[in-house]
């Protein structure tokens, strides 16, 4: 009898071992943030061919899967992998090949940084970007007198952290052909006594014609940007304005297998862009998602280019402009109305926005689910908020933390009620795209995250938080960089939360950015990222 038993037992054993199914991975031991509809945590979940196939406690998934690969998650918290809803992916990979100016105090310090680059380069045309004359001392615009004496052959050509405004060097002028006479519309040349300073605003740096990459950087730049977002947690990036050649090569890269990172491509607006994508339609591939035009209405604030119904409160009769016309502003969005494509336009002063929603709501009448984006809403006029209900936000909590120091003083007490309000963008169409806009700003995805909750800079500043009452709810923050963000690309169905038959598409934190001091967010590490269930990083 006890042989029996024992045989029964054994055999018992076999059988269910039999009936354990075969995944690739298996996680256990997690705090996981599943980001579903009941925003549930769980956890373990499974993983098979590159999607999540079962997600529940630690004994329901041992008890039913099997699998070689077993990651003890130690009690870390794990959420869906991060996407970046407005950023410059193959941008950040080529400023790797370029000066970095992010963080100078000073024009000396600009310069100094120049001239290190030169002497271990010794490029023939010198690019760079990121400085920022609202963290020097001299909150001025920079003249290029210096760097004409110091580069006197060499043509330089530096862009301003926003990329809305350029710094360069006569060579560069006299290489461009722009003379005291040159004009341009949506744009300025900025002149001092009669003379070119060679600061450029917006359309007027069109004139400047860097040297083209070639393709062997063009790839180093996208491996680059890859590892830098892998590294802080993105799985996916909404580049904000590619090319088709550039477009083409990141899809034959990832085709390939050299290029891993998850691409939603807004095709940059100009003719040759539209002719070739409108007609051809929505292209989707596992990695790359093709359906959208990036349209710039204004410039920025920061460079007094941001387009704006008043005067700037520092700087009297002056009220930036439109970078495209209103007429072709509309013509394009009636082009891309009868299209599949989804319209994200750059709109940072409350005419810019103005302008823009009313386009919106006009071509769209009769249009429905199309999930046209306002890239930014930076600045909007208490008035205008409504005309947000059909239109979707996309927008950069860190905007708000850098500019917090100087904002109020272009657009006054009462315009800055509308200002970076991204709780009352929320309350209108209900979910919020958030992005960082690098490399403008930071890449870490964790920076959004404080900046949009806790609503103070890396510094601590201010010390009771920026306009708290547009601080997101950490819930809604995390929302707004993982389901909503996919909502944005029209992805849902397919990654953006932890749930059965979506992209296995996750990350590892070392703390839990949902119940840690606020103070403590931007310490937080990215353990590991998984993209179809594997590591890569």
């Amino acid at each position: 009898m006890k042989k029996t038993l024992l045989s029964l037992l054994a055999f018992s054993f076999l059988f269910s071992c039999k009936q354990k199914e075969k995944v690739d991975t298996i996680v256990i031991n997690s705090n996981t943030y599943t980001v579903n509809f009941n925003f549930d945590t769980s956890e373990s979940f499974a993983i098979k061919d590159g999607k999540f196939i079962a997600i529940g406690n630690n004994k329901e998934i041992q008890e039913k899967y099997t699998a070689l690969n077993i990651i003890d998650a130690k009690n870390k918290p794990i959420y869906p992998g991060f996407i970046d809803a407005h950023c410059h992916f193959y941008g950040l990979g080529l400023q790797q090949q370029k000066v970095d100016l992010v963080g100078t105090e000073s024009y000396d310090e600009v310069l100094q940084r120049l001239i290190d680059f030169q002497k271990e380069k010794n490029t023939s045309y010198i690019t760079g970007r990121g400085w920022d004359q609202n963290d020097w001392e001299v909150k001025e615009f920079p003249t290029k007198e210096k760097l004409d004496s110091i580069f006197p052959n060499t043509p330089v050509a530096i862009r301003r952290i926003d990329g809305h405004a350029m710094l360069v060097n006569q060579a560069a002028i006299d290489l461009a052909g722009i003379t005291l006479d040159s004009k341009i519309n949506g744009g300025e040349f900025i002149k001092k006594d009669g003379k070119l300073t060679g600061v450029l605003i917006d359309n007027a740096m069109n004139f400047i014609n860097n040297p083209k990459p070639s393709k062997k950087e063009q790839i180093q730049a996208l491996k680059d940007a890859e590892k830098i977002c892998f590294d802080l947690g993105l799985t996916t990036v909404d580049d904000a304005g590619l090319d088709k050649e550039v477009i083409e090569l990141i899809d034959s890269l990832q085709q390939s297998g050299d290029l891993k990172m998850r691409v939603y491509a807004m095709i940059s607006n100009n003719q040759k862009n539209l002719d070739y994508y409108l007609n051809k339609g929505v292209i989707k591939t596992d990695r790359l998602n093709v359906r959208s035009v990036k349209v710039y209405a204004d410039g920025a604030l920061g460079s007094r280019g941001a387009a704006l119904k008043d005067e700037y409160s520092d700087k009297k009769g002056h009220f930036g402009a439109l970078v495209n016309s209103y007429k072709n502003l509309q013509k394009v969005a009636k082009r891309i109305a009868d299209s599949e494509y989804q319209m994200n336009t750059h709109a940072i002063g409350d005419s810019a926005n103005y302008v823009m929603l009313k386009t919106y709501n006009e071509v769209l009448k009769n249009k429905n689910d199309r999930r046209w984006r306002i890239e930014h809403a930076q600045i909007v006029d208490v008035k205008d908020f409504d005309l947000f209900k059909n239109v979707l936000p996309s927008i950069q909590p860190t905007h708000a933390t850098s500019d917090m120091y100087w904002a109020e003083d272009r657009v006054g007490a009462e315009r800055i009620k509308g200002a970076y309000a991204y709780n009352d963008l929320l309350k209108e169409y209900e979910k919020v795209a958030l992005g960082t806009d690098f490399p403008i700003e930071h890449v870490s995805p964790i920076y959004t995250f404080y900046a949009a909750t806790i609503r103070k800079d890396l510094k601590g500043y201010p010390e009771n938080g920026y306009q708290m009452s547009n601080a997101l709810s950490r819930e809604d923050a995390l929302k707004g960089m993982t389901i909503w963000n996919a909502y944005a690309n029209f992805e849902e169905n397919e990654k953006g939360s932890i749930e059965v038959g979506k992209v296995a598409d996750f990350i590892i934190l070392d703390k839990d950015i949902m119940k840690i001091d606020g103070k403590e967010i931007p310490n937080t590490k990215v353990l590991a990222t998984y993209i179809n269930g594997e590591k890569v990083n």
